[in-house]
């Protein structure tokens, strides 16, 4: 299966090297930094596991065979088989899986509600993961010297408002700044594990599977329950998915079997051959690998790998964000792209600095990374279960794989999956409710704002008219003036009259020479090719309708996309065309379809979307916005 899931359209040699080196530097910092913390939560006093030879080859064994099967099989050789056309995550998956946008009615179905719950869940994940990888690495500090402890928080809060700043110069210079401090993270990770397998090589034992077994016969409930802390080892997987989009699914394949997993494989050995020779080395089994004169500068560069660890799901929420606003599921948001060459990477004022107060936010409150590790599983494991799912329905109904085949690799998935949010779900009152919390609200605003925009789109259709009805009518009729030049009506229903255009008929009683309806279309696709870009019909005489198609992954472009429309004989001079807007002020009202709570609430997203103007990228001085009152 690998030889075909991994051949795929290959860049040349120098380009492979370069979208591999900022994949090393974007994409693994998150699963690159877990040996800081993971053995050290499997043997810490929460688990009360007594450390002993069995113990430390059993947690080395699963260990292993999480990031086999959670990583490398799972997520490497099966999930990102599902290239939406060069795209990854959840709500990329989510299109593949159901074919469709999301109804017109704003109601979910069940596939729906699953992708919306990944993608809360990837934005909880979103929040937690800096504050717990760059608290890990400069907790370091305590170990070199206990007195530092106070400035462990105020150093936090200063990397990560330096990494946020960075952030609108883009994926590619962030890639390729990380890409060389994560080989070079990745070689000493593996150097250090390397020197302690070879003083201790019967650690190499624990790939048989008989010691995880082993382990769990041993511990009982204990033994489960520190799958709670095993998991970690996989945490940032999900950012393999995520981040397709940004370096393509070759280089990020290759960069995981090729340098990310045998580095992390001798550094979880070298760490337990540690604790089998020295077990007081427990407090911090990571930082202790290192010589003493390498301690300080073994800080500094866990440090800024745990700053390139946060970048992963930066960049992940930056797409997915954009994914959510193509689909409907938010409001309008400026996006930026910092990149010529890959259209994937992108920058969102709002998403990064919102991010950035969250989590802040959550170093404050928390103050350690061993507290912040409570929070941490459940987020990433119900992604996981989520994942596998929409993977699975995908693998059904797109690649025709047979119903058996299907629920055996099922089966073996979410056997592991669900055993890790299990042993996760008993974390929840110590802190595992923090990621919940932020998952119940993101999808709560996400069915809010896609039901309301489904109510207004009722609502404005009531008030409007039959578009082919209107256009007879005025064909016959002497009593209004037809001026010069062209109009465009921004429109979301291609069959009724905007509003805009009933307005200017009312105040103005004009009609310009040409009059051209525009309605824009999200396909559950990432990209529609220019060629398929444009549809004109001519609907009578002077008047025309345009529909307008992108990708999820694409930014309107109203202006660029008319200028293809002279393939069907219809040209136009942008700076001599009106465009005309509608700008619906939204009043809640009882008994609507909507409780009154979500009117007023999907009232204050709408006054917190980015102006039309500004999302289709129509020149300013050639917009006319005509308002009207719409009762909800």
């Amino acid at each position: 299966m690998s030889d075909t899931i991994l051949k795929t359209a290959q860049p040349d040699t120098g380009k492979l090297a370069g979208l591999t080196l900022g994949a090393l530097g974007v994409v693994y910092g998150d699963i690159g930094t877990s040996p800081l913390y993971t053995l050290r939560e499997c043997f810490g006093g929460e688990h009360g596991l007594e450390l002993n030879p069995a113990n430390i080859m059993g947690i080395m064994s699963l260990v292993f065979w999480a990031l086999v099967i959670v990583v490398t099989v799972k997520y490497v050789l099966f999930v990102m088989r599902a290239d939406n056309k060069g795209e990854g995550g959840i709500l990329s998956l989510l299109a593949l899986a159901t074919h469709t946008r999301p109804t017109s009615s704003g109601k979910l179905t069940l596939l729906t509600a699953l992708g919306l719950c990944g993608a809360a869940l990837f934005y909880g994940d979103g929040m937690i993961t800096p504050a717990m990888s760059v608290l890990s690495a400069v907790e370091g500090l305590e170990v070199a010297e206990p007195a530092l402890e106070s400035v462990v928080v105020p150093v936090t809060v200063a990397i990560l408002i330096a990494l946020f700043g960075i952030q609108s110069h883009g994926t590619s210079r962030v890639g390729a700044l990380f890409g060389p401090i994560m080989i070079a993270w990745f070689l000493t990770i593996g150097g250090l594990g390397l020197i302690q397998v070879v003083q201790q090589p019967s650690v190499l034992a624990a790939f048989d599977p008989r010691y995880a077994y082993a382990f769990f016969h041993a511990n009982g409930w204990v033994g489960f329950l520190v799958l709670g802390a095993v998991v970690l080892a996989v945490t940032g997987g999900e950012a393999l998915y995520a981040d397709m989009g940004h370096f393509g699914r070759f280089p990020i394949q290759l960069a995981w079997l090729g340098v990310v997993l045998p580095a992390l494989l001798l550094n979880y050995l070298g760490q337990c051959a540690l604790l089998l020779s020295d077990p007081s080395a427990v407090r911090s089994p990571f930082y202790l690998l290192a010589p003493d004169w390498g301690l300080y500068p073994l800080i500094a560069l866990s440090t800024m790998a745990t700053v390139i660890a946060s970048q992963a799901v930066i960049s992940g929420v930056f797409s997915l964000t954009r994914q959510a606003v193509q689909l409907g599921l938010c409001p309008r948001l400026h996006i930026r792209h910092t990149s010529n060459e890959e259209e994937g990477q992108i920058y969102i004022p709002r998403a990064n600095w919102g991010l950035l107060i969250a989590i802040i936010g959550l170093v404050v409150i928390f103050q350690s990374s061993s507290r912040l590790a409570a929070a941490y599983g459940i987020a990433v494991t119900g992604d996981m279960i989520i994942t596998t799912i929409l993977a699975l329905v995908v693998a059904h109904r797109r690649w025709n794989w047979s119903v058996p085949l299907c629920l055996t690799l099922g089966a073996g998935f979410l056997a592991v999956d669900l055993s890790f949010f299990a042993a996760n779900a008993v974390k929840i009152p110590h802190g595992g409710w923090v990621p919940l919390v932020i998952a119940a609200i993101t999808v709560g605003l996400m069915a809010t704002w896609r039901r309301g925009r489904a109510v207004l789109s009722i609502r404005l259709a009531e008030e409007s008219l039959p578009l082919d009805a209107f256009i007879r009518r005025q064909a016959k009729s002497a009593d209004i003036h037809r001026v010069k030049g062209t109009a465009v009506f921004m429109t979301s229903s291609s069959n009724t009259v905007p509003i805009a255009l009933l307005h200017n008929l009312k105040h103005n009683q004009v009609l310009h020479e040409r009059v051209v309806f525009v309605t824009v279309l999200v396909d559950d696709v990432p990209r529609v090719p220019a060629k398929d870009r444009v549809l004109v019909e001519g609907l009578a005489e002077g008047f025309y309708r345009i529909t307008v198609r992108y990708g999820f992954s694409q930014e309107p472009n109203i202006p660029k996309a008319l200028r293809l429309c002279k393939a069907f004989g219809l040209e136009f001079d942008v700076m001599a065309t009106s465009f005309f807007l509608g700008r619906e002020t939204l009043i809640p009202q009882m008994n609507s379809q909507m409780a009154l709570w979500r009117e007023k609430l999907f009232v204050v997203m709408a006054r917190t979307s980015v102006s039309a103007t500004d999302f289709f990228k129509l020149p300013p001085n050639r917009v006319v916005e005509l308002g009207t009152q719409v009762q909800l």
